[in-house]
Parts: structure tokens; sequence; C-alpha cells
């Protein structure tokens, strides 16, 4: 036999890969290869996309895994790559597996969030959480951001709920104390539950962003952020009745109507407080959500001058209330953001 020539085959990673995967690693996401070709294979090309950390031996996986100990996990059987996601889940860690063969798919299924590439077989797919369309890592990476966007958004959404039970059921104990009637109708309390909600659907559309690092939910911290936040809209509201009551000594009617134009005003106050954890100028809200709020200011306004459904309040007492909610807007965010940081409401 007589050599004739000698044909390279290579198979490289892709040109985008190493820019992905640090971008991965700069939100906090870390990455691990695992395959079955040969250490020295792996390595190659864990180098080539930038991994930068040391080859797992050729044992057993353990029941536990950390991914910081090993970068690369060669020479895999399909069964072991489901036993190292259970033992990254066993370890306290949140998998995300991405995968492209049949024998990726029990690995899929286990995982958080199984990942099958547009190229991937329909076993994998079918296994898969989520399927990339496109060649390539940039799904992945678009994924993290919209899912801490969203994260945000909930957090918003949750946050600002508990902020406004707090205010309302303590208001009208509060407000019966003081005046010693009631200082709000059904029919006023439907309406602020309606501009609410307008205000509520209008976050889901804000800009957010999104945060530098993985996201935990936190609910006792959480919880005592909403009610640090209701209490301080609490006690702007308090006051505006006490002014109402004792400068401008008003009827009980018309102390129900300010009571309404307090709480509108309040929520939009604390909202737009809750929206960031950070200064209230830091992120520029959404058109939806300016739109939501001056809407819903101009119908309380409108009903309580022209005395619709309601008792008519003087306009310079409902636009001074207005103004009053935007101004402690801009103080309670200056005690609000060391909070939320000690909180950790990020």
């Amino acid at each position: 036999m007589q050599l004739a020539g000698l044909i390279g085959l290579s198979d490289p990673p892709r040109a985008d890969a190493a820019a992905l995967i640090a971008e991965l690693h700069g939100l906090g996401v870390q990455t691990v290869m695992v395959t079955g070709d040969a250490a020295a294979t792996a390595a190659f090309v864990a180098r080539a996309v930038g991994l930068r950390g040391g080859i797992a031996p050729p044992r057993p996986v353990p029941d536990r895994a950390d991914p910081a100990m090993y970068a690369v996990y060669a020479g895999v059987l399909p069964e072991d790559k489901y036993k190292l996601v259970a033992a990254l889940q066993k370890s306290g860690h949140i998998v995300g597996m991405c995968g492209d063969g049949a024998n990726d798919a029990p690995a899929l299924s286990q995982a958080q969030i199984g990942i099958a590439v547009s190229s991937a077989t329909d076993v994998a797919k079918s296994a898969a959480g989520m399927v990339l369309t496109k060649p390539g890592l940039e799904g992945i990476v678009a994924a993290v951001n919209e899912g801490r966007l969203t994260f945000q958004r909930i957090l918003t959404y949750t946050l600002n709920s508990i902020t406004k039970k707090i205010v309302q059921v303590l208001f009208l104990a509060l407000g019966l104390i003081m005046t010693g009637h009631a200082v709000l109708t059904p029919l006023l309390m439907v309406l602020i539950m309606i501009t609410g909600d307008f205000l509520g659907m209008a976050l889901t559309t804000d800009h957010v962003r999104p945060s530098p690092r993985p996201n935990a939910w936190r609910i006792a911290n959480l919880t005592v952020a909403g009610v640090f936040m209701g209490i301080g809209e609490l006690i702007f509201c308090a006051a505006v009745l006490g002014v109402g009551i004792y400068t401008f000594d008003l009827n009980t009617p018309q102390l129900q109507t300010l009571a309404f134009v307090v709480i509108v005003s309040g929520n939009q106050a604390t909202t737009y407080n809750n929206r960031v954890r950070l200064r209230l100028w830091s992120s520029r809200p959404s058109i939806w959500l300016v739109m939501s709020s001056i809407i819903d200011l101009l119908i309380a306004a409108t009903l309580a001058i022209g005395g619709v459904a309601m008792q008519p309040l003087p306009a310079l007492i409902v636009i001074g209330t207005i103004a009053a909610a935007a101004a402690f807007a801009v103080l309670w965010d200056f005690v609000k953001v060391p909070v939320f940081r000690r909180l950790d409401i990020s």
C-alpha cells in the first residue's frame, strides 16, 4: 500500500461563539462544556471559545457538582449528561442545558430550561423548553436578557400590589379615626381600583433595566419593601387629609372627595418610585405609562372639580394635592434608594 495523500477534517467553533460565551459570563452565567469527545479535542475547543478552567478527570459523575470546579467534561456518556445536570441542581444551581442530539434529550428534559439548537434532532427539540431558530448561541443571550426584563416587571408589579394594599386598608381605618366617618364611599373605591388597574396594565410596557447578575426571589425582603413604601404613602395621604380637616375645614363629603384624589395621586407617586430600584429619574418611563398617568389624573381631577359622583372640591385644592404627590415622590425617593439597597431589591 502506498500513501496517496492526507485529508484534514475539522469542525471548528462558530466565529461568534467566544464573544457570546464572554457575554454570558458577564451576565453571571457560568458556562460548562459537556461532550462525548476525547479530552484533548474538548480542551482545544474550550480554549478556542474562551472557556478557562480545568478538565474533569475521567470518573463517575458525583452526586453534587459545582460549575466553578471544571469548565470541560469530556468523554461522557448520554446518561452522564443527565446525571451532571441533576448534580448541579442538587448543589442549588439553576441549570440551562443546550444540546442538539437524541442523546441529549434526557439532560434537556431534566434541566430547568432545555435549549435545542436550530439544527437539533426532532427528539431534542421535543425534550427542550426552548428551540433556537438561528444558528449559534445568540438566542440564549437574548433569552437571558428577556427573562431578566420580565423578572423586573413582575418584581415591580408585586411591589406595587403590596404597597397599594397596605395604603388602602390602613387609610380607611386611619380616616375613620380622624374624621369619625368613612372617608371613601363604595363608588369612590371602585373608581380608585379602575384608575389603579390602568396604571398596573401600563407597567407591563414600561422600560426596565435588566440586572447584571442572576435574580432570585426574596419574598420576605420584598414584603418589607412593599410595607415600607405603603407606610410612606399612608403618611402622605394622612397628612393631606389632615390639612383638609384642620386647615380648609372641609365637610365629610368634601373630605371623601379629597381622600379619593389623594389616593389616586399618591398611587401615582409610589408607582414611579417602585418602578426603578435606583433614583426616580434613572430610567425613562414608557410612553404608555406616562399616558396612563396623565389620563388617570385628568379623570380624577375632572370628577373632583366637577363634582361628578362626589362632592366638588375647589380646583386649587385638587391641583395642590397632585402637586404635593409629585413632591412626595421626589422626597421619598431619597429615602427609598438606601432601603432598597439594604434589602437587596434589585
